[in-house]
């Protein structure tokens, strides 16, 4: 199997850190790492040309690290809804894309594209679900993505409940209180009991007309 060296211009997961000399798949090297600029071929040319910018280039690695890091600390708790259309068995008529949740973020404030959202696959069914933005490859925080049918579903999921719990809760108080249903469930079998100890008198009366 055919092979490229690159050089990374930043941190990429499960390859490396910026600066190494990696050996990655021809196609994934030039769909992926080639075009968005996070690596170049490991020429002679371009590693000579690294090692003279490689300062600058760390500098301002830094510089966007720290960006990163400033709004990874507001971010904390970070919840986004989005709505879609479900069959009763949760499963959605299409799917939620990184696509969907970058937009869904920066609508939220946060400015995000779709490729830095790590989602292994798209999201096919109802329900919460913790997904990793990456702010910068050295910078990853978790959002909740909330994918409900409407926004009274999300607020539910969001409680921890399903959509026939918040029926049951609010049924209780609206019923009173649900002892006396219970009592007169018990009350049934001394009722039914009282004619059978009425019973044995009768059987010795009898029994003492015999004798």
């Amino acid at each position: 199997m055919s092979v490229m060296e690159v050089i990374l211009l930043e941190r990429i997961e499960s390859l490396g850190q910026m600066g190494d000399v990696v050996k990655v798949k021809p196609g994934f090297a030039r769909n992926y790492l080639l075009p968005q600029k996070k690596a170049m071929r490991a020429t002679k040319t371009n590693l000579d040309y690294f090692a003279t910018q490689r300062a600058q280039l760390e500098a301002q690695n830094l510089k966007r690290r720290e960006d990163a890091q400033s709004v990874a600390g507001k971010m904390d708790n970070v919840s986004v809804v989005i709505l879609r259309q479900a069959g009763e068995s949760g499963q959605l008529y299409g799917s939620v894309s990184t696509r969907d949740i970058a937009t869904a973020v920066t609508e939220a404030g946060y400015t995000v594209d779709r490729r830095q959202i790590m989602l292994d696959q798209p999201i096919k069914s109802l329900g919460l679900y913790k997904t990793r933005v990456a702010l910068h490859p050295e910078v990853v925080v978790q959002v909740t993505v909330n994918v409900a049918q409407s926004a009274e579903e999300a607020e539910m999921q969001a409680a921890g409940r399903t959509a026939g719990q918040p029926a049951a809760e609010t049924a209780e108080p609206a019923d009173g209180p649900p002892a006396p249903v219970v009592e007169a469930a018990a009350a049934a079998p001394e009722a039914e009991g009282e004619p059978a100890a009425e019973a044995k008198p009768k059987k010795s009366k009898k029994k003492k007309a015999e004798e």
